[in-house]
């Protein structure tokens, strides 16, 4: 796969609840990242992820983010393809850059640049 899934999201209106649920469910190792965020640990055969408690009116969600080489180009060919951008490129200090965009099918997923 020339641009595989990097990481996955989880989140919910409780995100606190969000990290007892699948910490108890599957064991998986969750640390806090920061306000409302938290990190699962990559464990062998799989990818890390996050979960996170969300704002307001947000809606609950899951979504992957995709690896991609050129953010800046692959937004571009998001709009080409019939998508478009949600979230515009965001930094995140020591880590990369990411997007969100939606596919003509009104599916949300993220693009992450290191």
């Amino acid at each position: 796969m020339a641009h595989p899934v990097v990481h996955f999201e989880i989140a919910g209106a409780n995100g606190e609840g969000l990290v007892a649920f699948y910490r108890d469910l599957f064991g998986w190792k969750i640390q806090p990242s920061g306000p409302d965020y938290w990190l699962v640990t990559t464990e062998e055969g799989g990818i890390g992820g996050g979960l996170m408690q969300t704002r307001d009116e947000m809606p609950a969600y899951v979504t992957v983010y995709v690896s991609t080489d050129d953010l800046e180009d692959s937004l571009r060919r998001v709009g080409e393809l019939g998508g478009e951008t949600v979230v515009p490129p965001m930094e995140i200090p020591g880590v990369g850059k990411f997007a969100m965009v939606r596919d003509p099918g009104g599916n949300m997923i993220g693009l992450f640049d290191e």
